[in-house]
């Protein structure tokens, strides 16, 4: 690897340049804790930006168009939903950097870009992390949001799966809305008690391990507890609300399986986005994949339906 390489650079430096314009961008609109952090945060992106244009000899300036739609969007979604949502989205970042970084200095690090991603990836963990994680008395659990997102996508792809089985089977709309509700209903409900029994147990083995540190060492963990009522809830809820999507269309009239179809699809690309970002994955991966999951869960699902009429006649 030689600091000749044109796309990497251009990454590189579009990326510090795009964290760093938001930065400033949510600092000019934000006060307290939130305005000291974010002014901390704005001269070490400078750093990184100034140290990846000296490491290539570049001069880039400007951000590329896409970046300047992300950027006007996701400012227009924290102006909307203020602490709580600037909050997620530098975590979503520090995630993102940390997995960059480490993943090149694995790939280079016995080259001289990897001993140039080594002095970044220090301000990553040391001092982007400690200013993060510390300027907040009120701190998000991204582990939390993830779930409600990931919930709301398992919904979205179950029903849609069960309605295409239920179309394929029962051929009327008024039948397959009734049926997949029932599905929803009992989806959720499974979900929320299996989130429970699962944050249960977690938050067991968190007071155990907490016990025994204070034993060894007179330490308090600070890690927060699992809660088993509000990760079931959250869970739940999400599911059931995706749920909903692709049955909206035929609580409004739709007579066949197209337009649940278009609105999953839509939605699902936008969820894909959201997790993608607050995971650190990249989009379009992310997003084949859920497209991939539809295709199949669709396609199975049609084809059973259809066997089933075929073999039992059980179309009504």
């Amino acid at each position: 690897m030689v600091p000749s390489d044109s796309a990497l650079a251009s990454q590189l430096i579009q990326e510090e340049l795009f964290d760093l314009t938001l930065y400033q961008e949510l600092r000019d609109h934000t006060a307290g804790d939130l305005h000291r952090m974010l002014s901390e945060l704005v001269p070490v992106e400078k750093k990184h930006v100034a140290f990846w244009k000296d490491f290539f000899g570049r001069h880039d300036d400007q951000m590329s168009g896409w970046n300047r739609f992300r950027l006007r969007a996701i400012v227009w979604i924290c102006r909307i939903f203020g602490a709580v949502a600037i909050q997620l989205v530098l975590e979503a970042i520090e995630i993102r950097g940390i997995r960059k970084y480490l993943e090149l200095w694995r790939r280079y690090k016995d080259e001289p870009l990897g001993k140039a991603v080594h002095e970044v990836l220090n301000d990553e963990l040391e001092h982007e992390d400690e200013i993060v994680s510390s300027a907040m008395e009120f701190r998000i659990d991204p582990d939390s949001v993830r779930s409600i997102f990931l919930g709301f996508n398992d919904g979205m792809v179950e029903i849609l799966g069960a309605i295409s089985g239920f179309f394929a089977a029962f051929g009327r709309p008024h039948t397959v809305l009734v049926a997949s509700s029932c599905v929803a209903t009992a989806g959720a409900i499974s979900m929320a008690a299996g989130a429970f029994i699962g944050s249960s147990s977690q938050r067991e083995v968190q007071r155990i391990e907490k016990g025994k540190g204070e034993f060894l060492s007179g330490r308090i963990g600070l890690a927060a507890e699992a809660r088993p009522l509000r990760d079931a809830c959250y869970v739940g809820i999400s599911y059931f609300l995706g749920a909903i999507i692709p049955a909206l269309p035929m609580a409004l009239g739709a007579q066949t399986l197209l337009a649940p179809l278009v609105l999953a699809g839509i939605t699902i690309l936008l969820v894909s986005a959201v997790l993608a970002f607050l995971s650190g994955m990249d989009a379009r991966k992310r997003a084949l994949l859920n497209l991939v999951i539809i295709v199949v869960a669709v396609g199975i699902s049609y084809a059973i339906g259809r066997f089933a009429d075929r073999i039992w006649g059980i179309s009504i």
